[in-house]
């Protein structure tokens, strides 16, 4: 996904499904986290950020006109994560770059 800095959009990540394709049921809102494709590691925890569920999405609402977070030019890595019972899956979903 390309995205300017100046625009305020969704990014969206497609739900993960279960084995045999029913969708996941969390319990919780989803969580993004946008770490420079320079960074090594995973998140941290002050990295992360609330998003929420618009089946079959994940999503987030980004960019300086009340989005969740603001991102600087430059390509970010996406990575989500949430609750499902006893599970918390942290995947890295894609990049996204700013200009």
């Amino acid at each position: 996904m390309e995205i300017a800095a100046t625009s305020t959009e969704y990014v969206r990540v497609t739900a993960v499904s279960a084995v045999g394709g029913s969708p996941v049921s969390p319990s919780a809102p989803p969580q993004f986290a946008f770490q420079p494709t320079s960074a090594t590691g995973n998140p941290s925890v002050e990295d992360w950020w609330t998003g929420e569920w618009a089946s079959p999405h994940a999503r987030i609402l980004i960019g300086p006109n009340g989005g969740t977070t603001s991102l600087e030019p430059g390509e970010y890595r996406v990575w989500l994560t949430w609750t499902a019972g006893l599970e918390a899956p942290v995947y890295r979903t894609g990049t996204i770059t700013v200009y």
